[in-house]
Order: structure tokens, then C-alpha cells, then sequence
């Protein structure tokens, strides 16, 4: 088997890699990092988890640790589709590089422009952002590309999710042709093998088979859920998702709920809290700080519950996770993985429970294709509760019984009111009450004085 020692790293990048024990490469790197030590492009097509972000970082740094930086000329870029997978890169560039003198700056959004700034002026070796982001500088004019050697597309079938692709054909187009391109991708769209034809030159090609099984430690089950009322699905699926929460007590330390949605996920973080939860939710739209806040809060144990969307949890490495809630089944199958793979790690036990409507029962079968096993069935926690009646203004007041005897014979409420008196208020409100054969007056038989009166006279009145 294969050691580090082997690769032919830098001698202070394996000291680095030693104090962080390891000492096995996983699949992907054994076969990236020989390949990119020899500058070669690297095509890559692993799923999150396998150690993907150590396949470049490596061969980078020990590229990288002979030169300097020039103000404004990033000699390195590492493109990736979320805030929280650049952060988590450049935390990989701290482990591994500390030994190194080696400057980094990290270009994500919900962070202020003119730090930033600073950070590029200076000159940075390793340039850590999003496509987005990164192209914001470009065009303020406070960033200059032609200096880089090597660069990275971390996780290409999510930019091509997000609507990326076309600023990362820009951006290939604005660095030099003879850089190094280390591409990285679960899958292979027409898309992206478009891309990759196109920019990257006889590249090596390492393939790690993708997952498609979750793993033995994590209890998988599913509950089929139908609302009684279409109107009514939202709120009745999220009292099925407490009573499981709810139902599994001490037993969940932590736990994550995806959501496909970002509306249902600030909905279902929302109604935990009202009911007493501790959680907080996650996903794109909101600020930087906040997202960051909330995820450090999660991995210090200090929130119970993370509501997430896919994209904003996507590359998350999040230890001890002990449940994990699919709120919705996944769109892609492989994402069902993907989702459940945040619990039951290295050879931890975990749980994973996925609650499914009518329109996502083709998802689950997809799902249960691709892992090539039945999900167990698990009963509904929460039955559907019956309509609730409209009460009545009255109901439950006292009601005098002269009243009572009023109203079941259609006179008057005044008890000592005549019956005479009734048949008149009747007649006048249309003949209410009245006998059969009684003509009906109108407003009654009686003319108001006022009427009668000419206009002039009204006036002078």
C-alpha cells in the first residue's frame, strides 16, 4: 500500500501531513497527486468524502513552495460552488502548509470587498474563492490572472447546478494557456466533458468508483406520509418531523435536516423553534457571517440542530453527527448518499430517516435502486388529526332560558315582549315568522310625514 513518504512531496508538507496523522493516501490522491507533481492536467471524478481537496492541495504547495507572489497576480486559483467548501479548502492550505511560507486569500461573498483588497494587493500564492466573487474583483480592475500556473475546479457538477459553467469558461479564457488545470468532479454531464475537452490537455484521468452505498453503521428507514389536505401537507409533514424528532429523545445528540428548498428550510427552522428545538437554519441566501456563525456553533455542539439545503452543506465536515432527516427525498439519488454519509463516520453508529409524499415516491425508488436495497418502512409518528369543528359565537355561554325559548320560536328575546308586537317585527323584516296567506308589506303600512313633503317645503323645513 501506498504511504505519503512514497509521493515525493515536499519534505514540509510531510511533516505537516505526519502531525495531522495520516499516512495512507485514499484512492484519489494515490493517483491525482503523482500526476500533478509531474505537471500534468488532472482529471479527477470522485464523490465529497474522498479526500479530493488533499489531491491538489498537496501537489500545489510543493509546487508552489519555491517563488513569490506579485501584488495583484494570484500565482494559484482554486475555484469552488459554495462559501463554506472555499472556507473549508483554505482551512486544508493552513493545515498543510504551515510549514511552508506561503500567502492565501480567500474571495467569497458576504465578506467586505476592501479587506479583501488588501489581501490581493499584497500578493497572494494560493487564491481561494467562487466564481462570482472572484469575477467582482476582475471587473472593479483589482485583480490580474495572467500570472497564474495552476488551477483548480473543485466540485464541477455543482457549479454546473448552480449555473457557473459560464463564468468558469470566462475564467479559463482569462489565464494564461500554459497553466496546470486540476479538475475535480462526482460526475461527468455533457457539459462538463465539453469543458474538460476543451481546456484541460491530455489530461490524467483518475477515477474513483462513486459511492453507492451508504455505510452498515447507519439505520435508514422512511416514513410514507399523506396530508389529509393538499392546503394542509406543509404543516402536517412538519409535525411528522418533530413527533421523529421528538421520538428519538436523548439518543439524537446532533442532528442535520435537508430540506430541497430554501424556503422550507427556514419554515422548518422556524417551527422547531417555536416548539422548542434547538435550531438554526443554513442555506445560500443568507449572510456570510451568519452562515459562519451558525456551522461553528454546530460543530462545537453548542446547536443541536442544523436545517441545511443541499448546496449549503454540500463538502460539510461535520464530526459525531448522530442523525441525520431528510425533510424531502433528494431530486438525485446520489445526493441521498451524500446526505446520510454526515452520519455514522468512521465507524460510528447513526440514523437517517427520510420522510416521503406521494409526488417523491419515484425519487425513493431511484434511491433505493442506486443503493440496491429496500429502505425500511417506519410508521407515521403523527396521524393526521381530524377537522376541527367551527364553534359557534354562543357556544359554551350561559344562555338565559327566556332566551333560549326566543330564539326556538322566532319572537323576540325580551321575555315580557308581546306576541302581537313579534308578528309586526317579522312582517317588517319581509315576513319572517309570519302566517301563511299574510300579504307582505314591505316597510311596513305606514308612510313617514317627511315623504310626503314637497322639496321646496323639505328645504325650508
Amino acid at each position: 500500500m501506498t504511504k505519503f513518504s512514497e509521493l515525493k512531496l515536499n519534505a514540509k508538507v510531510l511533516k505537516a501531513i505526519e502531525e495531522a496523522g495520516y499516512e495512507t493516501p485514499t484512492p484519489i490522491q494515490a493517483g491525482a497527486i503523482p500526476a500533478a507533481l509531474e505537471g500534468r492536467d488532472v482529471l479527477g471524478i470522485a464523490q465529497t468524502g474522498t479526500g479530493k481537496t488533499a489531491s491538489f492541495t498537496l501537489p500545489m504547495i510543493t509546487a508552489l513552495a519555491r517563488g513569490r507572489a506579485r501584488a495583484r497576480m494570484p500565482r494559484s486559483l482554486v475555484l469552488c460552488p459554495t462559501r463554506e467548501l472555499a472556507a473549508q479548502v483554505a482551512e486544508n492550505f493552513d493545515t498543510y502548509a504551515k510549514h511552508v511560507k506561503l500567502t492565501k486569500a480567500l474571495l467569497i461573498g458576504g465578506v467586505s470587498f476592501k479587506e479583501q483588497d488588501i489581501l490581493i494587493d499584497k500578493g497572494v500564492d494560493v487564491l481561494i474563492a467562487t466564481p462570482g466573487r472572484l469575477l467582482d474583483h476582475f471587473e472593479r480592475g483589482k485583480l490580474l490572472l495572467t500570472g497564474v500556473q495552476i488551477m483548480v475546479i473543485d466540485e464541477a457538477d455543482r457549479m454546473l447546478d448552480m449555473g457557473f459553467i459560464p463564468d468558469i469558461e470566462r475564467i479559463f479564457s482569462l489565464t494564461p494557456f500554459t497553466r496546470q488545470t486540476l479538475f475535480f468532479s462526482a460526475t461527468m454531464a455533457p457539459e462538463i466533458e465539453r469543458i474538460t475537452n476543451t481546456f484541460l490537455s491530455n489530461p490524467a484521468r483518475v477515477e474513483v468508483a462513486r459511492q453507492a452505498t451508504a455505510s452498515e453503521t447507519i439505520e435508514q428507514g422512511v416514513v410514507i406520509f399523506k396530508a389529509s389536505r393538499k392546503d394542509r401537507e406543509g404543516s402536517e409533514k412538519r409535525r411528522v418531523l418533530r413527533a421523529l424528532i421528538d421520538g428519538e429523545g436523548e439518543k439524537l445528540t446532533n442532528g442535520i435536516i435537508f430540506c430541497n428548498r430554501k424556503t422550507d428550510v427556514d419554515i422548518c427552522a422556524k417551527s422547531l423553534k417555536k416548539y422548542g428545538h434547538d435550531a438554526a437554519p443554513i442555506h445560500g441566501d443568507l449572510d456570510q457571517s451568519q452562515r459562519t456563525k451558525t456551522l461553528d456553533a454546530f460543530r462545537e455542539g453548542q446547536l443541536r440542530i442544523l436545517v441545511a439545503s443541499d448546496v449549503a452543506a454540500r463538502g460539510l465536515d461535520v464530526p459525531s453527527v448522530s442523525h441525520v432527516f431528510n425533510f424531502d427525498v433528494p431530486g438525485h439519488a446520489e445526493d441521498y448518499v451524500h446526505r446520510i454519509g454526515r452520519t455514522g463516520r468512521a465507524g460510528r453508529e447513526g440514523k437517517a430517516i427520510t420522510i416521503c409524499v406521494p409526488r417523491d415516491e419515484k425519487n425513493l425508488g431511484d434511491v433505493e435502486s442506486l443503493i440496491q436495497k429496500e429502505i425500511p418502512r417506519l410508521d407515521n409518528p403523527a396521524p393526521a388529526e381530524p377537522p376541527k369543528r367551527r364553534k359557534r359565537k354562543d357556544e359554551g355561554k350561559d344562555i338565559p332560558e327566556a332566551k333560549v325559548e326566543a330564539h326556538s320560536e322566532g319572537t323576540p328575546s325580551a321575555p315580557d315582549a308581546k306576541p302581537q308586537d313579534a308578528q309586526k317585527r317579522n312582517t317588517r323584516r319581509g315576513g319572517r315568522g309570519r302566517s301563511s296567506g299574510e300579504p307582505v308589506v314591505g316597510m311596513g303600512d305606514h308612510m313617514p310625514s317627511f315623504i310626503a313633503l314637497s322639496f321646496e317645503e323639505r328645504r325650508t323645513e
